[in-house]
Protein backbone atom coordinates (compact mmCIF):
# COMPACT_ATOMS: atom_id res chain seq x y z
CA UNK A 1 0.00 0.00 0.00
CA UNK A 2 2.70 2.57 0.81
CA UNK A 3 4.24 1.21 -2.50
CA UNK A 4 0.41 3.03 -4.39
CA UNK A 5 0.77 6.04 -1.82
CA UNK A 6 4.25 7.10 -2.64
CA UNK A 7 3.57 6.74 -6.69
CA UNK A 8 0.48 8.71 -6.15
CA UNK A 9 2.80 11.50 -4.25
CA UNK A 10 5.24 11.27 -7.65
CA UNK A 11 2.57 11.52 -10.09
CA UNK A 12 1.36 14.89 -8.08
CA UNK A 13 4.41 16.18 -7.60
CA UNK A 14 5.62 15.54 -11.55
CA UNK A 15 2.02 17.39 -12.77
CA UNK A 16 2.99 20.29 -9.78
CA UNK A 17 6.65 20.57 -11.66
CA UNK A 18 5.35 20.20 -14.85
CA UNK A 19 3.25 23.54 -14.12
CA UNK A 20 5.91 25.25 -12.61
CA UNK A 21 8.93 24.57 -14.91
CA UNK A 22 6.49 25.99 -17.52
CA UNK A 23 6.00 29.32 -15.89
CA UNK A 24 9.77 29.37 -15.32
CA UNK A 25 10.17 29.18 -19.20
CA UNK A 26 8.35 32.10 -19.59
CA UNK A 27 10.39 34.50 -18.07
CA UNK A 28 13.60 32.92 -19.58
CA UNK A 29 13.76 30.11 -21.81
CA UNK A 30 13.28 26.56 -22.18
CA UNK A 31 17.18 25.10 -21.81
CA UNK A 32 17.01 28.10 -18.76
CA UNK A 33 14.49 26.49 -17.29
CA UNK A 34 15.81 22.79 -17.85
CA UNK A 35 19.01 24.00 -16.37
CA UNK A 36 17.79 25.90 -13.38
CA UNK A 37 15.31 22.51 -12.20
CA UNK A 38 18.33 20.37 -12.41
CA UNK A 39 20.90 22.66 -10.58
CA UNK A 40 18.02 23.15 -7.84
CA UNK A 41 17.95 18.82 -8.16
CA UNK A 42 21.70 18.58 -7.78
CA UNK A 43 21.72 21.79 -4.59
CA UNK A 44 18.58 19.08 -3.33
CA UNK A 45 20.45 16.63 -3.81
CA UNK A 46 23.17 17.47 -2.01
CA UNK A 47 22.00 18.72 0.88
CA UNK A 48 20.06 15.12 1.53
CA UNK A 49 22.97 12.98 1.25
CA UNK A 50 24.44 15.32 3.70
CA UNK A 51 21.39 14.16 5.92
CA UNK A 52 21.50 10.99 5.10
CA UNK A 53 24.76 10.38 6.58
CA UNK A 54 27.32 10.46 3.54
CA UNK A 55 26.76 7.68 2.29
CA UNK A 56 30.14 6.56 -0.21
CA UNK A 57 29.90 8.15 -3.70
CA UNK A 58 32.65 6.25 -5.28
CA UNK A 59 30.07 3.16 -5.66
CA UNK A 60 28.40 5.06 -8.45
CA UNK A 61 31.36 3.65 -10.67
CA UNK A 62 29.79 0.08 -9.71
CA UNK A 63 26.59 0.79 -11.51
CA UNK A 64 25.88 -2.07 -14.20
CA UNK A 65 24.63 -1.63 -16.59
CA UNK A 66 26.74 1.42 -16.96
CA UNK A 67 23.54 2.80 -19.67
CA UNK A 68 22.24 3.43 -16.16
CA UNK A 69 24.14 6.38 -15.59
CA UNK A 70 22.63 8.38 -18.20
CA UNK A 71 19.39 9.02 -15.98
CA UNK A 72 20.64 13.04 -15.63
CA UNK A 73 20.86 13.41 -19.16
CA UNK A 74 17.70 11.42 -19.71
CA UNK A 75 16.20 14.02 -16.87
CA UNK A 76 17.29 17.31 -18.48
CA UNK A 77 15.06 16.11 -21.75
CA UNK A 78 12.30 14.91 -19.64
CA UNK A 79 12.36 18.59 -18.33
CA UNK A 80 12.67 19.92 -21.85
CA UNK A 81 9.54 17.39 -23.27
CA UNK A 82 7.24 18.24 -20.23
CA UNK A 83 7.76 21.55 -20.23
CA UNK A 84 7.20 21.65 -24.03
CA UNK A 85 4.31 19.52 -23.99
CA UNK A 86 2.13 21.30 -21.16
CA UNK A 87 2.45 24.71 -23.10
CA UNK A 88 1.45 23.33 -26.51
CA UNK A 89 -1.16 20.80 -25.16
CA UNK A 90 -1.98 22.28 -21.69
CA UNK A 91 -1.75 20.41 -18.63
CA UNK A 92 -4.15 17.77 -18.37
CA UNK A 93 -3.62 16.46 -22.12
CA UNK A 94 0.30 16.62 -21.51
CA UNK A 95 0.26 14.63 -18.25
CA UNK A 96 -2.23 11.96 -19.09
CA UNK A 97 -0.13 11.38 -22.66
CA UNK A 98 3.11 11.31 -20.71
CA UNK A 99 1.40 9.06 -17.93
CA UNK A 100 -0.12 6.49 -20.87
CA UNK A 101 2.93 6.43 -22.24
CA UNK A 102 5.26 6.34 -19.63
CA UNK A 103 3.37 2.90 -18.61
CA UNK A 104 3.45 1.63 -22.23
CA UNK A 105 7.47 2.17 -22.44
CA UNK A 106 7.33 0.49 -19.10
CA UNK A 107 5.54 -2.19 -20.14
CA UNK A 108 8.28 -3.47 -22.92
CA UNK A 109 11.27 -2.81 -20.95
CA UNK A 110 9.71 -5.42 -18.11
CA UNK A 111 8.59 -7.40 -21.02
CA UNK A 112 11.92 -8.22 -22.87
CA UNK A 113 14.10 -7.42 -19.60
CA UNK A 114 15.85 -4.33 -21.36
CA UNK A 115 18.71 -2.30 -18.91
CA UNK A 116 18.70 -4.61 -16.48
CA UNK A 117 15.09 -5.13 -15.38
CA UNK A 118 13.31 -7.87 -14.38
CA UNK A 119 12.19 -9.68 -17.87
CA UNK A 120 8.19 -10.76 -17.06
CA UNK A 121 5.56 -12.85 -19.11
CA UNK A 122 3.36 -11.72 -22.07
CA UNK A 123 -0.03 -10.86 -20.58
CA UNK A 124 -2.82 -9.98 -23.00
CA UNK A 125 -4.65 -8.57 -19.71
CA UNK A 126 -1.84 -6.12 -19.64
CA UNK A 127 -1.77 -5.21 -23.67
CA UNK A 128 -5.53 -4.84 -23.32
CA UNK A 129 -5.12 -2.29 -20.32
CA UNK A 130 -2.72 -0.46 -22.11
CA UNK A 131 -5.11 -0.56 -25.07
CA UNK A 132 -7.92 0.79 -23.25
CA UNK A 133 -5.81 3.69 -21.53
CA UNK A 134 -4.41 5.06 -24.94
CA UNK A 135 -8.12 5.04 -26.31
CA UNK A 136 -8.50 6.73 -23.34
CA UNK A 137 -5.72 9.62 -24.09
CA UNK A 138 -7.68 10.12 -27.68
CA UNK A 139 -11.16 10.30 -26.06
CA UNK A 140 -9.62 12.63 -23.36
CA UNK A 141 -7.79 14.94 -26.30
CA UNK A 142 -10.95 14.94 -28.42
CA UNK A 143 -12.85 16.48 -25.64
CA UNK A 144 -12.47 20.23 -26.76
CA UNK A 145 -12.32 22.79 -24.01
CA UNK A 146 -15.58 24.02 -23.87
CA UNK A 147 -14.86 27.72 -22.93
Amino acid sequence: MIGFLIAMLSGALMSIQGVFNTNVTKSSSIWVAAGFVQITAFATCVIMWIIDGQPEIAGIWGVNPKISLLGGVIGAFITFTVIKSMSSLGVAKAEITIVVTQIAVAYVIELFGLFGSKKSDFSWMKLLGIAVAIVGVVIFSLCGNKE
